[in-house]
């Protein structure tokens, strides 16, 4: 009888983890990745701008990474460097690395962006 039992048991385990595998299988793996349309909505929502004609136009998504994009903001004809955290947050102003660098000013020297009033 337990070695019925044993044996059901088995089949039962190895039958749910073979479900889970193609279950885990068949799920894309999708990547997010920012748009400039979709980095342009952010910054509207952020600013509370009319997204129709927004005053603050996104020109260009330099560094596409999930979790930290940079981007180039035009307001007024100044251009500005800004970046978008998780995909959700808008954010202006420096931004330090782990090793105490200006990352903002680094985008600005590298995109021949001169720095606006801080």
């Amino acid at each position: 009888m337990s070695l019925i039992s044993k044996i059901s048991y088995d089949i039962g385990y190895f039958k749910a983890q073979s479900l889970i595998e193609q279950k885990n299988a068949a799920m894309p793996v999708a990547r997010q990745f920012l748009t400039q349309e979709a980095a342009q909505r952010i910054v509207s929502g952020a600013l509370k701008e009319d997204p129709n004609y927004p005053k603050t136009v996104v020109l260009q998504v330099t560094d596409n990474n999930p979790k930290l994009s940079t981007i180039i903001v035009e307001n007024n004809k100044q251009k500005h460097i800004a970046w978008i955290i998780d995909m959700r947050l808008y954010f202006t102003g420096d931004l330090f690395s782990d090793n105490g660098y200006n990352l903002t000013q680094a985008m600005e020297y590298q995109n021949n962006i001169t720095a606006g009033p801080r």
